[in-house]
């Protein structure tokens, strides 16, 4: 199948809906007319996926993610495979391009089996295509125990359009979730299958237009957009060939409290891979001399008191505080004069759980929170925030200003002014490892020492250090460390390079 690309504009529920009414109304375009089309780019898939796979079973539920179901069923059975429907709504019950989808299965020879509770286990490939992007409520009672038996069965599963029990706008999972190997989205791609639980459950996202006229999309503003390093590389285009180090930043990291000198050390390192003219690492001085050994490149300086600071913050251009910082006497006092400094600021680990404590607002900072620590700066916890990323996302925006950062799965940034908030699509589960964010917070302030303002290097410095975690992964994503990001991220760092090259 030649898949074309994921598109940048991510939409939620309620505008996917009105945008399949708009197209409904197109000539030569209807419901029953899109369900078509959707079982049809389906089949594509199935054929190219898994051509192998000769029986298929498909669980439908009501509506018209039901209706897709018994479409594709219709075209699988013609092309030759054993098809199965389990449906978990009786047929009499449905309407509309759903009972006609239902009519069309029947005429064509199918049958029809009641929801009974287990899936056959000769199934080859299985279809979820039981509640699509209406779900508001944790599954319960029977859906829950059909997608548990999806999850529980060693066929792979190809969701249409979302995942059952995945929030479409939220990214949260209802109870329970079908965890599938391939997602196909339809017409627009939504939100929720980019971020929280939704790249772990949609497996190989796909996506297809269904040929609905590209000037309905342009009416509907996209709710969110899509980044990946593909689509940011050029941001940071070529240096000029009279370039010096005065002109490429000089990042001033502060943090490696007693015990926690690493953190401080990968974020200098990672801002320099990432082009940063000069970096400086002020540290404990229990271990300042120590700390540059295997990279002399870095300049470090201890520093016992804030007031140790002031030199070190005459002569940076920006700041980047946090990592291994420390609750204790010592990185509080450095917090409390870096806050009061007027240099650009890239905020992370404790640094952002001392902003907690005491709540500022800027308009020149990076906050670059995880979901706990994101969660100390709201005053919520960790899965109430992980319920709804995007709305803690404004809500951090709204709270603190600058550009934000809330890391996980499917990162997202939102820019210092009021534009529609970024999804990475890039990275994997290998860079759930220590010392990754430290390795973020470097590249941000690299960018920033650049030239960037806080929004672009967020959006880009996300996407770069994304982009080398997946660089890294070629030699597996399990083992991964902090390091091999840090040096994937050179290979990347001049904007020429794409890590799927």
């Amino acid at each position: 199948m030649n898949q074309p690309s994921l598109p940048h504009a991510l939409y939620r529920a309620d505008q996917a809906r009105a945008l399949d009414r708009a197209a409904c109304l197109q000539p030569d375009l209807s419901g029953r007319e899109l369900m078509e089309r959707a079982a049809r780019a389906a089949q594509r898939l199935v054929a190219a996926r898994w051509p192998q796979a000769r029986r298929v079973c498909v669980l439908v539920g009501g509506g018209n993610n039901g209706g897709d179901g018994y479409a594709l069923a219709r075209l699988l059975r013609r092309a030759g495979r054993e098809v199965r429907v389990l449906s978990l709504v009786a047929p009499e019950r449905l309407r509309h391009e759903a009972a006609e989808a239902c009519r069309d299965w029947r005429a064509a020879g199918g049958a029809i089996e009641p929801w009974r509770g287990g899936l056959p286990e000769d199934a080859e490939l299985l279809v979820d295509a039981l509640l699509g992007i209406g779900l508001e409520r944790p599954l319960r009672e029977h859906w829950a125990e059909a997608v548990r038996a999806l999850n529980a069965h060693p066929a792979p599963v190809l969701a249409l359009d979302l995942p059952t029990g995945l929030h479409a706008d939220r990214g949260a999972v209802l109870g329970e979730v079908v965890r599938a190997s391939a997602t196909i989205s339809f017409i627009v791609l939504k939100q929720g299958l980019l971020t929280g639980a939704g790249p772990g459950c949609c497996g190989r996202l796909y996506w297809d237009s269904l040929g609905v006229p590209e000037t309905l999309l342009v009416a509907e503003p996209a709710s969110a957009q899509r980044i990946d390093w593909a689509s940011q590389r050029a941001c940071l285009g070529t240096r000029r060939r009279d370039a010096h180090k005065g002109q490429c930043g000089h990042v001033l990291v502060i943090g490696g409290a007693p015990g926690m000198s690493g953190a401080a050390r990968l974020a200098g390192e990672a801002a320099l891979r990432a082009g940063a003219g000069l970096v400086t690492v002020a540290t404990h001085p229990a271990h300042a001399a120590l700390l540059n050994l295997t990279r002399p490149e870095l300049m470090v300086r201890g520093v016992e008191h804030d007031a140790d600071l002031e030199p070190l913050l005459a002569r940076a251009d920006l700041v980047a505080i946090g990592p291994g910082l420390g609750r204790e006497a010592w990185g509080r006092g450095l917090w409390r004069r870096v806050r009061e400094c007027r240099l650009p600021l890239v905020v992370d680990a404790d640094a952002l759980n001392l902003l907690a404590e005491q709540p500022l607002r800027r308009d020149d900072w990076v906050l670059t929170p995880h979901p706990g620590e994101a969660g100390r700066l709201l005053g919520c916890g960790t899965a109430a925030l992980e319920a709804d990323r995007f709305a803690a996302l404004a809500a951090l925006r709204q709270k603190y200003g600058g550009a934000l950062v809330l890391k996980g799965a499917g990162s997202l940034v939102a820019d210092a002014d009021e534009t529609p908030p970024a999804v990475c699509s890039d990275g994997n589960p290998g860079m759930a490892t220590a010392g990754a964010g430290d390795v973020l917070t470097g590249v941000i302030a690299a960018l920033i020492g650049q030239g960037m303002d806080v929004g672009g290097a967020a959006r880009v410095g996300v996407c770069l250090h994304a982009a080398a975690g997946d660089r890294a992964a070629r030699a597996g994503e399990r083992g991964m460390i902090a390091g091999d990001i840090i040096e994937a991220v050179r290979a990347l760092a001049d904007g020429r390079e794409n890590h799927h090259a």
